[in-house]
């Protein structure tokens, strides 16, 4: 099934996930403020390291694939180009105060049966949810970096959200060839299940750095010797900043 779908952040993990969309064969609108930051998307979805260019090249995609996708995805700077839509997944910067501003003014110009869905990474969905007047349709949806490669997808469930909204997610993130798992909001720490257990592993990584039991190079190769990490706890920092470019 077809949806039309607002990404809202061309950065590294709004723009990737539009090129997910995409490519699984949704219109995707993604938005930014700034025209800057959305010729930057155009070029990594099309010639990036991760773009579609490089799918066909790696026998991911066909350039048929390709080129329809492209062809399904648009950049613009106008907020109300891309909130007519059945879905709209939020990538802005990681700042409470910043999602709960942007949700509450988004939910007075988008249609009522619009699904809201943040990809934080730890924030309370109910928090974010109690600016608007949709807290059945409002759910997390967190990616990892980068968003064309990963299968994570996080799915968290606020108190009130309604199961059709979960189903539509799950079953939009499941087409786009990610691996939906659903767990329960908290508002007890930040980070719902991926980041709290990683934080854990990193505060003991560096731990393990300050007693000079051994350097950051050291712990990242014993992990990735150890559990068969493609990369240690220090790469993933560098890694999931940059975007793995």
């Amino acid at each position: 099934m077809s949806e039309r779908i607002g990404v809202m952040g061309a950065g590294v993990m709004g723009s990737g996930i539009a090129q997910v969309l995409a490519i699984s064969g949704h219109e995707v609108i993604c938005r930014d403020l700034s025209e800057e930051v959305l010729e930057m998307a155009r070029s990594g979805v099309d010639t990036g390291r991760f773009g579609v260019k490089s799918a066909v090249e790696r026998g991911k995609l066909t350039i048929e694939e390709a080129d329809a996708a492209l062809g399904r995805l648009s950049f613009t700077t106008d907020l109300d180009a891309a909130v007519d839509v059945d879905l709209i997944i939020e990538a802005i910067p990681e700042d409470l105060g910043l999602k709960m501003r942007f949700w509450r003014d988004l939910d007075a110009i988008a249609p009522q049966s619009t699904i809201f869905a943040s990809n934080s990474s730890g924030f309370s969905v109910a928090a974010m949810a109690a600016g608007t007047e949709r807290p059945d349709r409002f759910i997390g949806w967190h990616w990892a970096s980068p968003a064309p490669v990963m299968k994570l997808a996080e799915i968290v469930r606020g108190p009130q959200t309604s199961d059709s909204t979960v189903d539509t997610v799950v079953r939009l993130a499941a087409a786009a060839g990610k691996n939906p798992v659903v767990v329960k909001d908290t508002d007890r720490s930040w980070g719902y299940v991926a980041n709290r257990v990683y934080f854990a592993m990193m505060r003991e990584a560096d731990r393990v750095v300050a007693e000079g039991v051994a350097d950051r190079e050291q712990v990242d190769q014993l992990m990735r010797d150890c559990f068969r990490w493609p990369s240690g706890p220090y790469g993933m920092v560098a890694g999931a900043g940059s975007g793995w470019s």
